[in-house]
Formats: C-alpha cells, sequence, structure tokens
C-alpha cells in the first residue's frame, strides 16, 4: 500500500489511471455490440491498421500522430461495417486482409525509411504498449476524456438504435431504424476506442480491452442491459487491477491487463458453469 501511494503522488501516474479507466470503460461498450455482431476481430483489424499509419506517422515525423490515425482508423471502420453483402471480400476475410497487410507495410515502412536506430523496440512498443502512458500529460488526460465522453454520449442517445440493429439489421431496418447511420455510428465509435486503447494495452492486445469483458458477462447475464452493465464493471474493475499490478511488480500495463481480462473470464465461465448445473 505504501508503495503505491508513492506511486500516486506523482501526476502522471494519476493521469495514466485516469486515462486507462476512461479507455476500458468505453471500450466495454462497445465489445458487447461487437461480441453480439459477430464482429469482435474487428478491434485486432482496426489496431493492426492503426499500428501502420503510425508507422507512416513516424516516417513523416509528425508531432501529434493522432491527427492522422484516428480519421484514417475512422474511415477504416466505416468502410468494414458498411460494406455489407455487397463487398467481394465480407466480414472476418476482409478484416483480416487489412490487418496482416497494415502490420507487414507498417513493419516494412519502418524498416526502409524509419530514422530511429532501435527498430525493433520502437515496433515491440507499440505492438504490445510502452511506457509512453507513463509520460501523458493533462492536455493527453482531456483529449482523452473529451473522445470517451463523445464515445457515451453516442452510445446512450442511441442505444435502443444499435441494441436493434445488432441483433436484426433486417428487422431493425423494416421498423424504421435507418440500420446504415447505426453502423455508421458503431464504426466512428470502435475507432475511437481502438486508436485510445492503444495507448493503454498497444496494437497486439486493444482488442483484449473490448473482447473479454463482454464475453466474461455473457458466461452469467442473458440481457442486453446486464451484459452491459456487467462488462463495464468487469472493464473498470480489470483495468485497475492490472495497472496497479503492473506498477507493483514492474511488469507491461497491457500484458497485464489482458492477462487479467483473461483470469476474470476463466472465473465467470467456472461461475455460470456452476449455475446452469
Amino acid at each position: 500500500m505504501e508503495s503505491l501511494m508513492n506511486y500516486f503522488s506523482y501526476p502522471f501516474v494519476r493521469y495514466a489511471f485516469a486515462v486507462g479507466l476512461l479507455i476500458a470503460f468505453c471500450a466495454s461498450l462497445l465489445g458487447v455490440v461487437l461480441v453480439l455482431k459477430r464482429f469482435s476481430f474487428l478491434g485486432d483489424g482496426l489496431s493492426h491498421f492503426a499500428f501502420g499509419i503510425i508507422a507512416l506517422a513516424s516516417v513523416l515525423k509528425l508531432t501529434d500522430n493522432l491527427l492522422l490515425v484516428l480519421p484514417c482508423t475512422v474511415a477504416c471502420a466505416v468502410i468494414l461495417l458498411m460494406s455489407g453483402q455487397k463487398a467481394k471480400i465480407k466480414g472476418d476475410a476482409a478484416v483480416a486482409v487489412i490487418s496482416m497487410s497494415a502490420l507487414a507495410l507498417g513493419y516494412l515502412i519502418l524498416n526502409v525509411f524509419g530514422t530511429s536506430s532501435n527498430v525493433s523496440g520502437d515496433v515491440c512498443s507499440t505492438l504490445f504498449g510502452s511506457s509512453a502512458l507513463l509520460t501523458l500529460k493533462m492536455s493527453d488526460v482531456v483529449i482523452c476524456a473529451v473522445l470517451c465522453a463523445c464515445a457515451l454520449a453516442v452510445f446512450v442517445l442511441f442505444y435502443i438504435r444499435i441494441f436493434s440493429v445488432t441483433f436484426d439489421e433486417n428487422f431493425a431496418g423494416a421498423t424504421g431504424v435507418n440500420v446504415k447511420a447505426s453502423n455508421f455510428v458503431t464504426a466512428v465509435i470502435a475507432a475511437v476506442i481502438i486508436v485510445l486503447a492503444m495507448n493503454l494495452a498497444g496494437s497486439l492486445l486493444a482488442s483484449a480491452l473490448i473482447v473479454f469483458p463482454a464475453l466474461s458477462a455473457m458466461r452469467i447475464c442473458k440481457s442486453f442491459k446486464g451484459v452491459t452493465v456487467v462488462s463495464a464493471v468487469i472493464s473498470v474493475i480489470g483495468t485497475a487491477a492490472g495497472l496497479l499490478l503492473s506498477m507493483l511488480f514492474s511488469t507491461p500495463a497491457g500484458a497485464t491487463i489482458a492477462s487479467v481480462y483473461v483470469a476474470v473470464f476463466v472465473i465467470f465461465t467456472l461461475a455460470g458453469a456452476l449455475v446452469k448445473s
């Protein structure tokens, strides 16, 4: 406890903790929708695509890569979620193509055009998360808070529409719901959350923030609202526990949080099996 109190005496640690909880909370809401729509792999695809854009921004020496990464990732998410049955490459196949292409091209760009003397270290930090989370400034926290607040507001305002489109797009369209607009909103929220989550867990582990809380909640809850609430609780508590453990044992924040999520998933799976029996 004394060690933790010493850590939290530093402003950058408090900033990192606040950003982590905000990102985790919003990611849990998005995760319920993506998992139910059978699009949970979208998190991986978008985070890998964002890695490729980050590599390009690094080569272009942009002072704030968010200005390039965020709009490009939003565009990618919109294309993936709104292409539907008209696309020649559909669903998880399209995500896989974009994911692998972006990873390969991003690493190639950094190796060929990068100016860093430690390309492998930079790539590893981007993929698995790094100490950059502990270099956040108050302005970074404000930007994260604003983006998360916007994502949360949109989710709450369009809750009924998102709910109906998540389960049956054809029925939702027949009842007057604008399915394309709902998918567009989901795509934008997904892209924003993924870009923010990469700062917390890295490109490869960002999707863990989205998928695991929702899957864990589904082990014991049957209603959409119940899964959403429990998923949010799991996400916030799991992220807080992961960050605290990473501080105490000097482990990577992203990997520690993902490991906590895996442990929670196992516990909830066992609890769900016991309840059914």
